[in-house]
């Protein structure tokens, strides 16, 4: 599960709120499981809680305290960086010429494939 997919149901201002409360309901309700790495929980707490980002953000307590319920919802799977991920990570970085501005994506990219993860929902196809 990509950030955005926390961030935009979390913040009403979020031109994709609604829409992906719909997308994120329409998965819940079809049983599906999300798989999360922990990554995706620092980034999405760093984003929510961001005064520069938001015109209303969330207070800390509060980006932690929904962050740790999506971290230990019953319908998230857990998964965690790896050996295995970390190979990928460096394989990616080179093979597609990466810049720096593509580390976190690219680990985050290398942390699901090494997990099985093969479908991911984004509301930034560039990444």
């Amino acid at each position: 599960m990509p950030t955005d997919f926390l961030i935009c149901p979390a913040i009403v201002e979020n031109p994709l709120h609604r829409a992906t409360k719909e997308l994120r309901d329409r998965y819940l309700h079809q049983g599906d499981h999300f798989a999360l790495a922990p990554q995706v929980i620092s980034e999405f707490i760093h984003v929510v809680s961001d005064g520069r980002r938001l015109e209303k953000p969330l207070p800390m307590n509060e980006a932690l305290k929904l962050a740790e319920s999506w971290w230990k919802a019953a319908e998230v799977d857990q998964v965690y960086p790896c050996e295995q991920a970390g190979k990928r990570f460096f394989d990616l970085m080179t093979k597609h010429r990466l810049g720096r501005k593509r580390i976190s994506d690219t680990l985050l990219a290398a942390t699901y494939l090494s997990a099985g993860v093969t479908k991911l929902i984004t509301g930034n196809p560039g990444d």
